[in-house]
């Protein structure tokens, strides 16, 4: 499939979604990229509601993230422990705020708004804890670039459907954004992650009531079950 026909497909997708779960509920204003991405951290192997907590417990305790550059990595890790992976998730923040401040005298991200996509994401992953799915968070949700962000629900759903395919999110990540369609990065992201929540679970999925099923490549399609499964639209990135 060539670029032009990912991207026809990907609209078509697009279109479908917003039919089925609505227009993505998203801040009016950008939040900042550095609350953005110590968020997304948080958000790592966990559901949206505890990683939510882990973020407001930090930002309450610590409100200038300045203030963790005297915090020693154990507290950062008591006060994100509903989050799970504690002590990963605090050394990649504390490595963060001390690198970033260390390079530039400054804990902000503003150097990346003017860079292209690519070089925005070489640059984010340099930090040690930063992968690429972080990186892409920042840039769609904080910069509104047109960046989909891969995690494991986009990877499989995408898989699934026949846009793209890829044995792990980061090589999904590469093939999906080559080129990706103007100004419909945050609904596509958002409303699979929903359909993958939802209804194209790893186990088992609920085809029979999957609005892509007509489209969908994926080869052991369950068009039998039309389970329904309670909403999970509540978006941590969308709430920071």
């Amino acid at each position: 499939m060539n670029v032009k026909e990912k991207n026809k497909l990907i609209r078509k997708v697009n279109s479908l979604l917003l039919k089925k779960f609505g227009k993505p509920y998203r801040n009016r204003q950008l939040p900042d990229p550095v609350d953005l991405l110590i968020a997304t951290i948080l958000s790592q192997n966990t559901n949206d509601g505890n990683s939510y907590e882990a973020y407001k417990n930090l930002k309450k305790e610590y409100p200038d993230w300045k203030m963790l550059l005297k915090v020693p990595v154990q507290k950062i890790e008591r006060l994100i422990k509903i989050a799970g992976l504690g002590k990963q998730k605090s050394r990649a923040i504390k490595n963060f705020i001390d690198s970033v401040y260390k390079e530039k005298s400054s804990i902000d991200l503003k150097f990346v708004e003017g860079m292209d996509n690519l070089s925005a994401i070489k640059k984010l992953t340099e930090y040690k804890g930063v992968g690429v799915k972080t990186a892409s968070c920042v840039l769609l949700f904080a910069f509104d670039k047109d960046v989909c962000p891969v995690d494991t629900h986009v990877h499989r759903t995408v898989n699934r459907i026949g846009i793209v395919k890829a044995s792990t999110p980061d090589k999904t990540f590469f093939l999906l954004n080559e080129n990706f369609p103007k100004g419909i990065a945050h609904s596509f992201h958002t409303n699979l992650i929903r359909l993958g929540r939802e209804i194209c679970k790893p186990k088992n999925p609920a085809c029979g009531i999957c609005p892509l099923q007509k489209i969908c490549n994926y080869i052991d399609k369950n068009p039998e079950n039309n389970s329904k499964t309670k909403s999970r639209s509540f978006m941590l990135l969308d709430n920071v």
